[in-house]
């Protein structure tokens, strides 16, 4: 099986075929990572209810939590009024982060003056 066609035609994605997926925690709204998907990951999340990338490092897919136990249960996905962003609103179990922090956007906060 592959992603359904009217969601593939609504799809706006770069020169490697991937679109930005950023990740919320559904109920809070908390913003938790950015992640990479094609078109197979947005299938996998999309029929599994598991949240599922495509790494560009490692050139593989894979399902959040599978081996850190930190598991993302899709609750909602959309597509923005361009298709070239998907957010998908998760129950995230433990850590997003790869470094151990709640969120990716934990350690980087930014001065803005004005």
């Amino acid at each position: 099986m592959s992603l359904d066609p009217k969601i593939a035609d609504r799809l706006k994605r770069d020169a490697q075929g991937l679109v930005p997926a950023v990740v919320q925690q559904y109920d809070t709204g908390e913003v938790l990572m950015m992640a990479w998907m094609d078109d197979e990951a947005l299938h996998r999340t999309l029929t599994t209810g598991r949240a599922t990338y495509w790494s560009r490092s490692r050139r593989d897919y894979w399902v959040k939590g599978e081996t850190s136990g930190n598991v993302q249960l899709v609750r909602h996905a959309a597509l923005d009024c361009d298709g070239d962003t998907i957010l998908l609103k998760v129950d995230q179990t433990g850590v997003a982060c790869h470094t151990g922090d709640r969120t990716c956007f934990d350690a980087g906060a930014l001065e803005v003056s004005g």
